[in-house]
């Protein structure tokens, strides 16, 4: 099992397996026919109160990643986080696709994190 973490924007790449966007929006003049995303869990994006709150400020990431943790435990999540672990068990690799620019403090590292500390403790 791998999960790799990519900007939507760049091109796609041969290692990138099955592509999951997990933004909440749709990638500003992205063409749906040219992003070749496999699956759009817009679930999984934190919510739009914590996303303003964050704003890639990279002094808020740990914080960030904790509020985003709690999101992600919330019954709202659960349909689209396990559809997203069934991909995970059933795929090679699985690519988590985000829209923004900062490629270190964004919300698919978050969740790729999320993921690894979460399903390593069962």
């Amino acid at each position: 099992m791998t999960i790799r973490v990519r900007r939507a924007y760049d091109p796609t790449a041969a290692g990138d397996g099955c592509r999951v966007l997990v933004d909440r929006l749709w990638p500003r003049g992205l063409a749906r026919d040219e992003a070749q995303i496999d699956h759009w869990l817009r679930e999984l994006a934190p919510s739009n109160e914590l996303r303003r709150w964050f704003a890639h400020d990279a002094e808020r990431w740990d914080a960030f990643c904790q509020r985003y943790a709690e999101e992600l435990q919330s019954p709202s999540t659960s349909v689209a986080l396990a559809e997203l672990r069934q991909l995970i068990t059933t795929q090679p690799t699985v690519t988590l696709l985000y829209g923004a620019r900062d490629a270190e403090h964004n919300n698919a590292q978050a969740l790729r994190l999320w993921l690894q500390a979460h399903d390593s403790a069962r």
